[in-house]
């Protein structure tokens, strides 16, 4: 066995996160369109010649469509591939705006890694403008899909390869400026790999990149997963709609089997997922393994760490993907679909599974996990500018996270790392519109004992005719809150005084109108009545809890916002429950698992 310097593996280690780094920092430098520069829904990803990842700062995509269609061997330095194909993507990409390029890194003359970015693209084509159409049935109504292909050969771009793409985009000029900045990046990303391979040689680098994969695995197998017990744990939940059926459950549930003397401790078993949807919910997640899915969802672990400190330190590359084995049901779920099933609006699917996987943790661990968060929802207008010029706003809103067992939830996070709302004063120089709120929606966040963070609540006037977009769920179904802690407030959208339902194409917004967006507010921890009264005193006088719910959900009486020690006492023996609470509080919408009632408009039976 190779000898490893703990102190090379440092540089080495430290030297990836400063590539990936460098590389981000280009592209949202250089880039054209909103969505890359401004609301960073993009990633790079650093992998070695072995395909696996190797940075964890972050989620990329995956390597493999591309060493399956091009072999390495005939790789030249100067070489970009592209894809955005989702079902020749192994897995790696979800929807069609997800645009990858992927360039090899050199030393003497052969590849020894590879540097990767991917982003959520403006338009690529399809009926409507952002290529995600809310009501698509099939896979072609999209927009245009790209298998692998050579991007540029030897520093020479494929001219007619990127005239085809931009004359599908209604915004070809950012689309042409976007991908000119990823290429760029990622080969100046390989140049600068390259180097480091110069400097110290393959066989010692490569030794490196074995350990700290491996550092990862076993960090992850001694002081996260073993605070599972062993035994099998159930857990589902659901998707509301999906643009083409009527609101109906769309169940995402997995069955975790803990085995700690297993060489994979961890079995994720999918079975018992609802078909595939009819609308664009689909995520096709069975390629390659799982492999994308498994880094995807290993993140949750981090939340077993001893303290939040130590859970920030903990990266999730390649290391954490022998710890798990998953398991598929057959061909056409939601997880399982069937070339040509749509997948623009797969969120619903991929994000819901990490709440999935963090409340099975819970009733595996006693509740040492997060309540339910929000998920990503992409909401905007479209239309003409004052000068007649097509726009497209597209904007990626957070929500609250889950109130924790040692903390409050986070108020109007993203889930995607480092992602963010677009700055007013960008978007009013810009578009026709104006921004007259941004601000917490007060009383969004679950109650508990730890309270959920709160949602966005924005407020844009049009100045002028234009359509309103939405794809997001957790409009009927709220955001579930653990260990008697009680459910956030869901997604609302109204326009004018018309309240909006989750997935809409284009609805027509009129100068003058307010557009009113209040996003998701994470579920609570822990019972409202054992929380510090004093704490829910400064959340009133914060605004984040209106006077009304600190009395009705948490039982404190404020007089002038001090706190009415007597009559709090009285009121909150009133509201305490004869029998503990649920471990789970899904709010109204959610069936029982045991097949009992539900109170929302939602068809439970399944679809056909």
């Amino acid at each position: 066995m190779t000898r490893v310097d703990p102190i090379m593996v440092e540089i080495v280690e430290g030297t990836l996160a400063s590539v990936e780094k460098e590389v981000e920092t280009a592209i949202a430098r250089t880039a054209r369109s909103p969505m890359i520069r401004d609301a960073h829904d993009f990633r790079a990803g650093i992998h070695d010649v072995r395909l696996r990842k190797l940075t964890g700062r972050s989620y990329s995509a995956l390597v493999q469509p591309i060493v399956r269609d091009f072999p390495v061997a005939e790789m030249n330095p100067g070489d970009v591939f592209f894809h955005n194909d989702v079902y020749l993507s192994e897995g790696g990409i979800g929807h069609l705006p997800d645009l990858c390029v992927t360039v090899p890194v050199f030393h003497d003359g052969e590849v020894v890694a590879f540097v990767q970015a991917f982003g959520h693209h403006d338009d690529i084509g399809g009926s409507v403008p952002g290529s995600m159409p809310s009501h698509a049935r099939s896979a072609f109504e999209e927009g245009l899909m790209v298998p692998p292909i050579k991007l540029w050969d030897r520093g020479v771009p494929n001219r007619a390869a990127l005239t085809i793409m931009t004359r599908n985009s209604r915004m070809p000029d950012s689309l042409a400026g976007d991908l000119d900045a990823e290429c760029s990046a990622c080969l100046m990303g390989a140049r600068r790999l390259g180097e480091l391979f110069d400097r110290y040689g393959r066989q010692a680098i490569e030794t490196c990149f074995d350990a700290i994969i491996s550092k990862t695995t076993e960090t992850f197998r001694r002081e996260l997963l073993a605070k599972i017990p062993e035994g099998t744990y159930v857990w589902e939940d659901y998707a509301e709609h999906d643009g083409v059926d009527e609101p109906r459950l769309h169940a995402q549930r997995i069955t975790l089997t803990v085995d700690h003397a297993a060489a994979a401790p961890l079995i994720i078993d999918f079975t018992g997922t609802s078909p595939q949807a009819k609308g664009p919910i689909n995520h096709a997640g069975d390629y390659a393994g799982g492999v994308f899915l498994k880094k995807w969802l290993a993140p949750v672990l981090r939340n077993l760490a001893d303290t939040p400190e130590r859970m920030a330190e903990l990266d999730v590359n390649e290391g954490v993907v022998p710890l798990i084995e998953m398991r598929f049901p057959e061909k056409g779920t939601l997880l399982t679909p069937i070339f040509p099933a749509p997948t623009n609006a797969r969120t619903f699917v991929i994000l819901r599974l990490l709440g999935v996987l963090a409340g099975v943790l819970a009733k595996a661990t006693g509740g040492r996990m997060p309540a339910d968060q929000e998920t990503i929802r992409y909401t905007g207008v479209y239309g003409e500018d004052h000068d007649g010029r097509p726009y497209l706003m597209r904007e990626v809103l957070g929500g609250g996270s889950g109130g924790r067992w040692y903390a409050d939830g986070e108020d109007t996070i993203h889930v995607v790392p480092d992602s963010r709302n677009i700055p007013v004063e960008f978007a009013e120089s810009r578009w026709p519109f104006r921004v007259e709120r941004l601000g917490l929606a007060r009383d969004s966040g679950g109650p508990g004992l730890y309270r959920g963070g709160l949602g966005y609540d924005k407020h844009i006037r049009m100045l002028r005719d234009a359509s309103f977009m939405s794809i997001a769920d957790r409009s009927i179904l709220a955001c579930w809150g653990v260990n008697g802690g009680r459910a956030g407030r869901p997604f609302l959208v109204t326009v004018g005084d018309q309240e909006m339902e989750g997935l809409v194409d284009d609805f027509p917004v009129k100068a003058g109108e307010i557009v009113r967006v209040r996003t998701t507010g994470g579920g609570g921890w822990g019972s409202p009545l054992d929380r510090d009264p004093a704490l829910v005193a400064a959340d009133v006088r914060d605004g984040k809890v209106s006077p009304q719910a600190a009395r009705d959900d948490y039982g404190v009486v404020l007089d002038s916002l001090d706190i009415d020690a007597e009559a709090t006492t009285r009121l909150r023996a009133t509201l305490r429950p004869a029998h503990p609470p649920a471990f789970f509080d899904r709010g109204p919408g959610y069936p029982l698992l045991s097949g009992g009632p539900t109170h929302a408009p939602v068809d439970t039976t399944p679809p056909t």
